[in-house]
């Protein structure tokens, strides 16, 4: 494409009609630009509503500008639903991303709104866990997170089928809707106990239904090629759009700080801000240069769009595109020497390549020898003893071939003639699981799932699928505790087993047994893992 073709005329005869992003994505080769667009607070007729919405016709009307992803209560926050501007942009012939996140609403809920979506034209759907809640009216909201993103896509994957549904002693097949399901995909982390779980639930959400995947606010270019070699080598096979936020002075400051979950700026790349942020502009050349610049950058390694994102005005966003536009073919692999902005005992999966600032093929040899027999050895000598004893009765207990879980099975069925008695045996139960792991008495227990750690109690999104996005150097994004799946990865890799923490079908609560014996539930197959015992 020209560059004067990417300026828009300045007066148009109707709306533009532009191909839908799957279209876009799964059968051209076009590099797409794709801009987030951040609602506001109060009525869309308020001053910063109507902003938002003046911003979004405007791009809506730019040939280069593929798609507009518009955000749910972004940051925990309560904004406008992404419809309301969502609606007057497919109007225009304007393809959007609408954003469904799960901090807010339960499956009932989100299924609900699904189906409105489905019904007033919306296709592509990004399926986010969400950032927890940090305001609320007279106080902070409570999270939901009923689901976690990969429940998320199996249950809109199910409805893309025709979900199933029950009346009476009769199913009915729904008519199937048409997602597009999109996820996010954070390998932007220091620790590889944090890298490695985040590409095991890619890998989850790929097979779960995932048609594409946009990455995390990064700038680390080595990061981002590792993302697709890693892809590459996993044969997981979805475009992925490189996220490419315009930064400003205040903007990497508050990214510094740690204030947004999941997204790190280090104090090289801030330094650099602070010098730039001296100039007349106070560095605004720099900042939309820069986002240029890792347009080519993902371009060049094979990215299959930029995820434009940044409190800019259309001015800005079109000048990046403009910038990114002047270089040549080659000129990328220039800024990706130059964009590499990590820690320095950051863990990457590859060995770097030779002189290019990105990565090799060849797995990290740490790595390697840190899974060899004698490391993992020394690994389990320094795990806790309860731990093991947890593995242990598992396999003697709740193992579905084993011996004990056959004497609990017939257990069950006989306290389940016995209510009183199953209610006594319930409550011993409770006690000491509180003891052992601050037990919520959810009635379906992921311990197993999760190397002994209860998402319940200990993570506050819940997740049962694998670890949110939102950690900040092993942390959770509330509160300075280290994230329960960072935890259940070293516990695995110790026995060699952390590559597999995520197989298997998805992991869905059924809260309907809240206050339940768990134990009974796993020996009479109510509980998910009986469930996915049933699923062919």
């Amino acid at each position: 494409m020209s560059l004067t073709t990417l300026h828009p005329p300045s007066r148009y005869s109707g709306a533009w009609q532009k191909k839908p992003l799957r279209h876009m994505l799964e059968e051209t080769d076009t590099f797409v630009h794709i801009v987030e667009l951040v609602t506001s607070r109060g009525l869309i007729t308020e001053s910063d509503g109507r902003k938002v919405m003046a911003l979004a016709r405007r791009l809506a009307e730019h040939p280069a500008f593929h798609a507009l992803s518009i955000t749910d209560n972004p940051g925990g926050n309560a904004m406008i639903n992404p419809d309301i501007l969502g609606t007057d942009l497919i109007s225009r012939g304007q393809d959007c991303i609408i954003h469904i996140s799960c901090k807010d609403w339960n499956r009932n809920a989100i299924q609900g709104r699904a189906w409105q979506l489905a019904s007033e034209g919306f296709n592509n759907i990004l399926a986010l866990s969400g950032d927890y809640p940090i305001s609320g009216y007279q106080g902070t909201a409570g999270g939901v997170f009923d689901l976690d993103s990969v429940g998320l896509l199996e249950m809109f994957a199910d409805m893309n089928a025709g979900l199933k549904m029950k009346k009476g002693n009769k199913t009915r097949r729904m008519e199937s809707t048409a997602f597009y399901l999109g996820v996010a995909i954070n390998n932007h982390k220091r620790y590889e106990r944090e890298v490695m779980p985040q590409y095991f639930k890619l890998a989850k959400k790929i097979e779960t239904g995932a048609g594409f995947a946009v990455s995390q606010i990064g700038y680390d270019a080595r990061k981002q090629d590792e993302l697709l070699k890693y892809m590459a080598m996993r044969d997981l096979k979805v475009p992925v759009i490189a996220n490419v936020y315009v930064l400003s002075a205040p903007t990497a400051r508050y990214f510094h700080k740690g204030n947004i979950p999941g997204v790190e700026v280090t104090d090289e790349l801030m330094a650099i801000v602070e010098e730039q942020a001296k100039a007349e502009d106070k560095g605004k050349a720099f900042f939309l240069e820069l986002a240029a610049k890792q347009c080519a950058i993902a371009k060049g390694l094979g990215y299959r769009g930029a995820y434009l994102g940044g409190h800019i005005a259309y001015g800005d966003y079109e000048k990046v595109i403009e910038i990114a536009g002047t270089y040549t073919e080659d000129d990328w692999r220039d800024f990706a020497k130059e964009l590499h902005f990590s820690f320095p005992d950051e863990f990457y999966f590859f060995e770097p390549a030779d002189d290019t600032g990105l990565s090799s093929t060849d797995i990290n040899r740490a790595y390697i020898a840190s899974k060899e027999k004698s490391a993992l050895r020394e690994a389990r000598a320094n795990l806790p003893i309860s731990y093991k004893f947890n593995r242990l009765t598992h396999d003697r207990v709740f193992a579905t071939e084993s011996a004990g879980f056959r004497l609990g099975a017939r257990l069950a069925a006989a306290l389940a003639k016995r209510p009183k008695v199953e209610k006594l045996f319930h409550a011993a139960e409770h006690v000491l699981k509180i003891a052992a792991f601050d037990c919520r008495d959810c009635g379906d227990c992921s311990l197993p799932d999760i190397a002994y750690l209860c998402p319940e109690s200990q993570c506050v999104k819940n997740q049962r699928n694998g670890p949110c996005g939102g950690t900040r150097q092993g942390k959770c994004e509330i509160g300075e505790k280290d994230c329960i799946w960072a935890r259940a990865y070293d516990r695995l890799k110790a026995y060699g087993q952390e590559e597999q923490m995520l197989d298997g079908p998805a992991v869905i609560k059924d809260a309907g047994l809240k206050g339940t014996s768990a134990w009974l539930n796993t020996f009479s197959h109510k509980d998910h893992h009986g469930k996915r015992k049933e699923s062919p």
